[in-house]
């Protein structure tokens, strides 16, 4: 008797099982148990109460739900129904989700974990970060694997300036969840400059990843590369600013600031995954001073990219 359905098999399923043993497809699947592993390991035992609880499990049902769906979008085939540019779309997310993973294997265990009771429990949660640090690594890989190498003509996301942009946007949003106490900023025009310093810069380097998404870069009325420099140059400046602003007015005496923790008193009972305002202002501060680092290194990489077009 012939093999009816083996041969049927095979015309309706056309590719699914080369993708599957590809090793980009591979390390995506490793991707997807990890961070399956990490929400279910804590939402058993219901370990995510809070803030830090919650961005915890958001973290990993968010990745694994988009890996999800970019294997199978590569397993039926459907690039070219997906919305975005599925060029750039699968390198922009990995390194998003390589910065959230790892974010989340750093904030869930120090400002969580720590302060769990022995037992199920904590062990659960524990786990949960050590699949979340595999999650971090496995996308990690991804982004060095799929980026641009030198000399290699590719899209601008898989470019080091474009994984940059990726890094500023991130980090502007992390000091986004850091001002949400607006008691930080709201004392002095200078401070509410610096905020505004964040958002606007946060908003240029949203607009570069979305024009490369949806593959708007020539409606542009000026070369990309060129409005790349511009871009990254006015962030440079602005983030200047608010790096020595910032720290000034909210440490130094003279100008309202507190440059002791021990005399702000939010910080005296600040317990579990509370994060007092003195804290908050130094969290700030060095995230500040890495997206000013970010924005220079932009703006090199940037420059070349525009010399030599």
């Amino acid at each position: 008797m012939p093999p009816v359905t083996r041969t049927s098999t095979r015309s309706a399923f056309p590719g699914v099982r080369h993708t599957l043993t590809k090793p980009l497809t591979l390390l995506r699947l490793l991707q997807l148990l990890a961070t399956c592993a990490s929400f279910s390991l804590v939402a058993s035992v219901g370990a995510y109460s809070g803030p830090m609880g919650y961005w915890a499990m958001f973290t990993w049902c968010f990745c694994f739900a988009v890996t999800l769906i970019i294997i199978a979008v590569e397993l039926c085939e459907f690039e070219h129904l997906f919305p975005l540019s599925w060029t750039s779309f699968p390198i922009t997310y990995a390194c998003y989700a390589a910065l959230f993973c790892l974010s989340t294997s750093i904030i869930y265990p120090t400002t969580y974990v720590q302060h769990l009771s022995r037992g199920q429990v904590r062990d659960q949660a524990i786990a949960a970060c050590v699949c979340s640090i595999v999650a971090f690594l496995a996308y990690a890989y991804e982004v060095s694997w799929t980026r641009a190498r030198p000399g290699e003509v590719t899209v601008y996301m898989a470019t080091v300036s474009g994984l940059l942009k990726v890094v500023e946007t991130f980090v502007a949003c992390v000091i986004f969840a850091f001002l949400s106490e607006t008691t930080l900023y709201t004392r002095h025009a200078t401070l509410e400059w610096c905020v505004a310093v964040y958002a606007m810069c946060f908003i240029l380097s949203a607009v570069a990843i979305i024009l490369n998404l949806c593959d708007c870069t020539n409606e542009l009325p000026i070369p990309f590369p060129s409005f790349l420099s511009a871009l990254a140059l006015i962030s440079v400046l602005f983030y200047i600013s608010a790096m020595v602003l910032w720290p000034l007015y909210q440490f130094d005496s003279r100008f309202g600031g507190q440059a002791q923790r021990s005399r702000d008193i939010s910080c005296r009972g600040a317990v579990g995954q509370s994060i007092c305002i003195w804290d908050r202002r130094m969290a700030i501060t060095i995230l500040t001073a890495i997206n000013l680092l970010t924005y220079l290194t932009d703006l090199v990489y940037s420059s070349r990219l525009s010399f030599f077009s």
